[in-house]
């Protein structure tokens, strides 16, 4: 079983590699968008302090948006996610196959590249270093909520702005978790504790839950 998912991951992969101005799109809005909040709210360090881990946050949850609507959409045009859904392997792991390649293209190298970007905000290096391992923890559970309104809206006229209008109110949790705990390590690292076991939670209750609801909705819209 595990083969297909290893040969759906493997493919996604592959085919990204041609398209890399996607994946390139992502990762540069994520920087302009971290870069452009200095320029506008001044240089005062301790503002910027305030500001840096929500708006890397923010930053991170609207990037990794930019790739959705593509995730389910290139196979259903021609024709592979029909014959996706007619195999005898369950759905949900091809889902887990096609979310988990979204998130190593778009969400790993947000969290490759966030110390750095987070550096002109003035933030401490333990906030730094929460800021990291908090995405580490966010950014799958955005990718794997992301992939139900993905499927949802699968060929849906305007369905990107009726994504966003689904999923942007299930990603503030995360969003309000994860930025919270970069703003306390900065007082105290020990208190970082439960922001993330909440985040851990979601991210449990994504990787069971958010395959299965995907792939039912897959077949939803396909039909």
């Amino acid at each position: 079983m595990w083969r297909v998912f290893l040969c759906v991951l493997g493919r996604d992969l592959r085919l990204a590699m041609r398209r890399r101005t996607d994946v390139l799109t992502t990762l540069f809005f994520f920087v302009i968008v971290i870069s452009l909040f200095p320029l506008g709210v001044g240089t005062e360090k301790q503002i910027l302090r305030i500001l840096g881990p929500g708006v890397v946050w923010v930053a991170a949850l609207l990037a990794s948006m930019l790739a959705l609507e593509r995730l389910f959409a290139a196979d259903h045009e021609d024709g592979t996610l029909e014959q996706m859904l007619m195999t005898p392997q369950p759905l949900s792991l091809v889902v887990l196959a096609k979310v988990t390649a979204h998130w190593l293209l778009t969400g790993l190298p947000l969290v490759a590249i966030a110390p750095l970007v987070g550096m002109q905000y003035h933030l401490p290096d333990i906030a730094l270093l929460t800021m990291v391992l908090t995405l580490l923890l966010g950014t799958p559970v955005l990718s794997l909520i992301g992939a139900i309104g993905a499927a949802l809206t699968l060929g849906l006229r305007g369905g990107g702005i009726l994504l966003a209008l689904l999923i942007l109110p299930l990603y503030i949790p995360v969003l309000v978790y994860g930025s919270r705990a970069v703003t306390v390590s900065v007082i105290d690292f020990a208190v970082t504790g439960p922001y993330f076991s909440l985040l851990g939670a979601f991210l449990l209750l994504a990787l069971i839950l958010s395959p299965l609801a995907a792939a039912a909705a897959l077949r939803i819209s396909t039909e």
